[in-house]
């Protein structure tokens, strides 16, 4: 069988998001690079692969799709098994609590984290000064998700219950990067997160695409 197709960098998020579910299932799969600097990405072979001129793309045979969120979910579902279910397929309680908390980490997490990222590493990468009003307001949007977090922690090892999940490996790739700003002292009053993300972090599978997505950054 022939492996899957990303198409994108690791250093991008959504990008790393989908490889850390292929490394979980332990699919096989190409990473096939998109050149932004020759706008590759706008460019009618890629538009047919993703309308939007965004990575990820992602094909299986015939088959191709954009969205990172949709393409893990497809992935965690094509090669779930029985020691491998993070989606939590069969139990409808269960998988409905990964939709719940990846919509949480999709609307509430990941805009705070990007807004900061944005500012702080792209803005300056782009010639600007970052804004630090938007990087204040984005750290108190965040203080309250992890509020929630905390909580919800609290009561269970992981975000929709006590297994590991999609909704909790999405955060990764947001999370590695943030780790390398001057504002981690904001997870000291969220000892359960920290934890959290620090299980996450020492998964063979975040561990090997934290490799990749440093590797592709800084290359």
């Amino acid at each position: 069988m022939a492996p899957v197709k990303v198409f994108g960098s690791a250093a991008f998020t959504n990008v790393a998001r989908v490889l850390v579910c292929l490394e979980e299932v332990g699919a096989d799969y190409e990473i096939v690079d998109i050149d932004f600097h020759a706008k590759e990405h706008k460019g009618p072979e890629h538009l047919a692969r993703n309308p939007f001129g965004q990575v990820p793309a992602f094909q299986d045979g015939d088959l191709m799709l954009f969205q990172s969120r949709a393409i893990s979910r497809y992935v965690l579902s094509k090669y779930k098994t029985d020691e491998v279910n993070l989606l939590r397929e069969g139990d409808p309680e269960e998988s409905t609590l990964v939709d719940v908390w990846l919509d949480v980490e999709a609307l509430q997490y990941d805009p705070a984290m990007s807004s900061v990222f944005f500012q702080h590493r792209v803005v300056p990468a782009l010639g600007g000064t970052p804004d630090e009003t938007i990087i204040g307001e984005s750290i108190e949007k965040l203080r309250k998700v992890l509020d929630v977090y905390e909580a919800r922690l609290t009561k269970r090892r992981y975000l929709a219950g006590d297994f590991v999940s999609l909704a909790d490996l999405s955060h990764v790739p947001e999370a590695h990067y943030f780790m390398e700003m001057p504002y981690t002292a904001v997870f000291d009053s969220y000892p359960r997160v920290r934890a959290w993300l620090e299980d996450l972090f020492a998964r063979p599978a975040a561990m090997k695409v934290v490799s990749l997505m440093t590797k592709d950054f800084r290359g």
